[in-house]
């Protein structure tokens, strides 16, 4: 079963409220409505010139100039200008020959009300000015002083055609900006929403990194350890080792999971993407990174002299701590000698993770562990630089400010 919706027409009142706020200049059909537009005009006309007395009937050349005039009209849209100064060109020696001057009066007025709403007001009044002023000393000339006048009181709703059409004109331009400024607030409103979406997989992203690369870095070495002790001597199997290894790795994937599972049970949350956040690592984790490190061979010493950090600090510095801690177990080599040292100084947490180990491998291939620790101390207004030290090995070193910039998360 298939169900169809039939589309709401729109009612007249909004219909006509729609050309009106349209640019006639951007108009769908715009040459076949103007030709219609015309063809009505030119009927228009014959009924006002037929309605007169004989005398004021136009002659063959008076028919000619008055339906010739309203060909222009066709064109109106695009040449505007040149359309009115057509129109008055062919009209000017229709009204000298004292024909019917109500007749092209309906062409007189379409091409002078498209000259107001698509040009500049200065313009339209300097055009319609000329146009008015070229039928008077027309009129003047050659039909003498009463046709000047019949003439003027016709022209007298010239101005009336102007300030409507100069009315709509600013009108739709009223409409036109409300309309921009609603698609600017809508665009802005989209980037935004990407913004915050890719600060929020960038988010993950790192949460997923740290967290996966932590704890697959400790189970490679924990399980070399055991594979060494099951390869080294297997008549003098030191089952103790061997099991103690094998229990690292299960407490090691039960840590992970756990974590895992956070994550996720975080993402899966309903809420404003960005917002919603579990609770934030801190430095009461770092004795269990330590001690992860040491399972996994390294010599590691800490020095912890801080206070009660903000939650988004303490959180960038646990992460940075455990990405180094990593790099140093994988890079560093056998039981390398590592260091940490948080300290604040300046209102400002300063950071250090430094080994005596043998650095990366030159040529390696580069990981994304050196940009997430950036990553994290410019989330909270900090800095980061990571290197090889002068006397060997290789250091961490973060300034992070204990005041939030505005702006940082």
């Amino acid at each position: 079963m298939h169900l169809t919706t039939t589309p709401v027409r729109p009612r007249l009142g909004e219909r006509i409220m729609a050309v009106i706020n349209r640019d006639p200049r951007t108009a769908p059909h715009g040459t076949r409505n103007d030709a219609l537009l015309a063809a009505a005009a030119v009927a228009l006309a014959v009924c006002l010139a037929l309605s007169t007395d004989d005398a004021r009937r136009p002659d063959a050349l008076g028919w000619t100039l008055l339906i010739a005039a309203h060909v222009p009209l066709v064109w109106r849209r695009r040449r505007p200008l040149l359309v009115f100064a057509a129109v008055v060109a062919l009209v000017l020696p229709y009204h000298a020959l004292d024909n019917n001057h109500s007749a092209p009066v309906p062409a007189s007025f379409i091409a002078l009300y498209t000259v107001t709403v698509t040009q500049r007001p200065l313009r339209t009044l300097v055009v319609s000015g000329a146009g008015l002023g070229l039928s008077l000393a027309a009129m003047l000339t050659f039909g003498g002083d009463r046709q000047a006048v019949e003439l003027l009181r016709i022209y007298g709703w010239v101005f009336a055609v102007i300030f409507v059409g100069i009315d709509v004109r600013y009108y739709r331009q009223y409409i036109a900006a409300i309309v921009e400024r609603a698609e600017r607030a809508e665009r802005t409103r989209e980037e935004e929403a990407r913004r915050r979406v890719a600060e929020e997989r960038l988010r993950i992203a790192r949460d997923l990194h740290d967290l996966l690369a932590h704890s697959i870095t400790l189970i490679g070495v924990q399980t070399s350890v055991a594979a060494h002790v099951l390869a080294a001597d297997p008549e003098r199997l030191d089952r103790e080792t061997v099991a103690k290894a094998l229990d690292d790795i299960a407490e090691t994937c039960r840590t992970a999971r756990g974590e895992l599972r956070t994550t996720l049970e975080v993402l899966r949350e309903q809420g404003s993407v960005g917002e919603t956040r579990g609770p934030l690592p801190g430095l009461d984790g770092l004795p269990d990174l330590v001690e992860a490190a040491r399972l996994a061979g390294a010599r590691v010493e800490q020095s912890v002299q801080v206070r009660q950090l903000p939650p988004a600090v303490g959180a960038a510095a646990y992460r940075i701590v455990q990405e180094a801690l990593t790099n140093a177990v994988r890079h560093a080599g056998p039981e390398p000698a590592v260091r940490v040292e948080l300290y604040e100084e300046g209102g400002v947490l300063r950071l250090s993770v430094a080994d005596e180990g043998i650095g990366p491998r030159p040529g390696g291939s580069p990981g994304f562990g050196l940009v997430g620790m950036r990553e994290r101390a410019r989330s909270v207004g900090g800095t980061l630089d990571a290197g090889p030290r002068g006397q060997g090995g290789f250091e961490v070193t973060a300034a992070l400010p204990l005041t939030l910039l505005e702006g940082a998360r």
